[in-house]
């Protein structure tokens, strides 16, 4: 076998630090990723699967990112393309709602079981909202996306992510409230 040409030895160079990449991106974002979907499809199998689709169209398509966006409103914009696919998809439809968030019990002291109690309660409520509020939330406040990148990644006007912020809050607020639990 003869030595790699000049351009074989750039593209299997340009291909390494491709991968280098895209496992650094996984790193950083697949558990971020991984709990968005959730937020959306409520289905953990379901999740799992479609971020792993999500992380395949972001290998398939890294080389072609222009840097027009942050990266990771990149990868979040993908991840809510799936699952509105995913929810408009005849599989979806045809399957019992029979996923559940699990709560955790805490076995440390009281406090920090307080807290837990707390976060699963608003994660519920939040679980309970319609999917245009869920999909606010989490993106603004589980992924820590700005009003400006919710709004490139939902393609919505910023006033809209707001106006949606604002009305999610106020449904947040009323089911805790309901339920005599303590809002923020």
């Amino acid at each position: 076998m003869g030595e790699l040409s000049a351009e074989q030895a750039q593209q299997q160079q340009l291909r390494r630090t491709s991968e280098a990449e895209f496992e650094q991106l996984m790193r950083q974002y697949g558990t971020q990723v991984l709990r968005l979907i959730y937020l959306f499809v409520k289905d953990r199998s379901a999740a799992e699967d479609l971020a792993q689709e999500v992380f395949v169209k972001v290998y398939r398509h890294l080389p072609r990112f222009r840097g027009d966006s942050a990266i990771h409103t990149w990868i979040y914009r993908i991840a809510v393309n799936e699952c509105k696919s995913y929810l408009r998809s005849w599989a979806f439809r045809k399957m019992l709602p029979t996923a559940k968030i699990r709560q955790h019990s805490a076995t440390t002291v009281e406090a920090e079981a307080l807290a837990n109690l707390a976060r699963a309660d608003i994660t519920r409520v939040v679980m309970s909202l319609p999917r245009q509020h869920r999909q606010v939330i989490a993106l603004y406040y589980y992924s820590g996306l700005s009003i400006g990148e919710v709004a490139a990644v939902l393609n919505l006007s910023e006033g809209t992510v707001r106006t949606r912020l604002h009305r999610a809050r106020q449904k947040i607020k009323a089911a805790l409230l309901e339920e005599g639990l303590q809002w923020m």
